[in-house]
């Protein structure tokens, strides 16, 4: 008799109470990298209507509690030596290693932070139709350690809003990893590659057989 009443207050309380189902997460996935570039999308790109200020960047970042935008962040986090952060998220001191031109850099106005795929080419490749929420968790993204990156604003100058088939950095012992970084952000975020674009990934990842892209697709 209790065990019937139990089982009928169980079934009370769970009609009772809402039912909150969470997204299923999207499992990281691991490719080499001549696979990963296969997995593109092709697409024909087109720069129609882009203008930079429709990604928003940079918001208040992961924690909007601490004073610091994304930029600060990036920059705390990719810190070999970590700067000393003052009042509104002043930074002063610390290093950080350029890995597209092998530099090192001793102060933070001396880097950008550049977006692996940069805005102009995230247009072009299907950023064009996202809503503004979408761009600006895109222009912002710290979920991903590919997408965004401190390098020193000579070689992020340099690079604009080019891709591979227009520029990869200048030290070539760093070509795997880019390319690497590039498909990865270009799978996460759906973004399509065009003829060009492709034959120029397909050329450096056959020439980097133990290179693996791994990415966690972004809903």
């Amino acid at each position: 008799m209790l065990k019937a009443v139990l089982r009928g207050l169980a079934a009370a309380s769970l009609t009772a109470l809402p039912l909150t189902v969470s997204a299923p997460a999207h499992a990281a996935k691991a490719l080499p990298l001549t696979e990963a570039v296969a997995a593109l999308p092709m697409g024909t790109e087109s720069r129609d209507g882009y203008d930079r200020d429709t990604f928003r960047h940079w918001n208040t970042g992961t924690n909007p509690s601490d004073g610091c935008n994304t930029r600060a962040e990036v920059l705390i986090s990719e810190a070999v030596e970590p700067p000393a952060i003052g009042p509104n998220c002043r930074l002063a001191g610390g290093s950080w290693w350029s890995y597209y031109d092998q530099v090192w850099v001793a102060s933070a106005s001396g880097l950008d932070i550049d977006h692996m795929v940069p805005l102009a080419e995230s247009w072009d490749s299907g950023a064009s139709s996202w809503t503004a929420q979408r761009r600006e968790a895109y222009a912002n993204d710290q979920d991903a350690a590919a997408s965004l990156v401190a390098v020193t604003a000579r070689s992020n100058r340099s690079k604009a809003d080019q891709d591979p088939a227009q520029w990869l950095p200048p030290v070539a012992g760093v070509h795997c990893r880019y390319i690497g970084e590039w498909v990865a952000t270009k799978l996460r975020w759906s973004l399509a590659a065009d003829e060009a674009e492709v034959a120029a990934l397909s050329e450096v990842a056959a020439r980097c057989p133990d290179q693996t892209v791994t990415y966690e697709p972004v809903a």
